[in-house]
């Protein structure tokens, strides 16, 4: 059965040890008691902000078990299991399924960009190999490709693709797919600063890295926009949320995150080199973003 997402889904940091070189297991359980105690209906480890392409396969299949293992069914768990290959997307989307993922999240291979007929090819030779519903992971200033909102319909009624994360920035074309392809295939918004305006287009679900640091507020402006449709109730909280998205998107995004998950007391260790820790000036302006939105530090 084809998996239809509701709600907020974070996008989750890989936690490492003191130094960076070894996946926290401790780290993995902490970040998903702070975030699914919160409200919020699910989780994708293993994208962008778990900065996975700097994890090798073997520590991403250890990272995918540990968010599983600590979830425990509870929401839905989206792996991100794209790679530059086709073997190696196979052979982590297999591992992501035999787990116990709900589905998996696949970024186009983003060395060089792919051909239209490369990229049905890919997410059609992982459809036949593997039987798990496909997030299209849309990250187009990563990969270069931009696909069209009819090419990512057409995707989805050729392969196991059902959803997609549209990290682009490109509103337009994303309440398109809401509007003339939802039928095809599911949007969920990708792109911090545009939540409002991709929930309030009508998608059900995005995924959304603030939701790892400020999980109440996110799961409560879900319900204030998406289920109850008080836009006056979700321009209020958005006016304490948006200054905190468009920081994050101002800063190498996960060490962004990984620093405000330091200043909400749920540390997850540094971001792997060579990205190095958010300056000292920057984490005190994201330390007064988030009182300013009325989060309770621990340091």
């Amino acid at each position: 059965m084809t998996t239809s997402f509701r709600g907020i889904l974070a996008a989750v940091v890989t936690p490492f040890g003191d130094d960076g070189s070894t996946v926290d297991a401790e780290g993995v359980r902490r970040q998903v008691e702070h975030i699914v105690g919160a409200g919020v209906q699910g989780l994708v480890p293993l994208g962008s902000t778990g900065e996975f392409t700097t994890l090798s396969i073997t520590e991403r299949k250890e990272v995918a078990d540990l968010y599983l293992k600590a979830v425990d069914g509870r929401v839905p768990v989206v792996v991100g299991t794209g790679a530059l290959t086709t073997g190696e997307t196979i052979d982590l989307t297999r591992h992501a399924a035999d787990a116990g993922a709900t589905a998996v999240m696949i970024v186009p291979p983003y060395y060089g960009a792919l051909r239209w007929e490369e990229v049905v090819a890919h997410y059609g030779a992982v459809s036949d190999a593997v039987d798990i519903d496909i997030m299209f992971y849309n990250l187009p200033d990563a990969t270069g490709l931009d696909l069209s909102a009819g090419q990512l319909a057409e995707l989805a009624r050729n392969t196991r693709v059902t959803s997609f994360k549209d990290t682009g920035g490109d509103a337009v074309k994303f309440a398109t797919v809401v509007h003339h392809y939802a039928d095809a295939i599911q949007p969920l918004n990708g792109y911090d600063t545009l939540t409002f305006s991709g929930l309030a287009a009508g998608a059900q679900a995005g995924v959304w890295g603030a939701a790892s640091v400020i999980p109440r507020l996110c799961a409560d402006f879900y319900e204030t926009l998406a289920v109850r449709g008080d836009i006056a109730g979700a321009r209020e909280q958005w006016t304490k949320i948006f200054p905190i998205c468009e920081f994050l998107e101002t800063h190498n995004y996960a060490s962004a995150i990984k620093t405000g998950l330091d200043l909400v007391g749920v540390p997850s260790g540094p971001p792997r080199l060579p990205t190095l820790p958010l300056a000292r000036e920057h984490a005190a302006t994201f330390a007064r973003l988030l009182r300013g939105a009325g989060i309770e530090l621990a340091c």
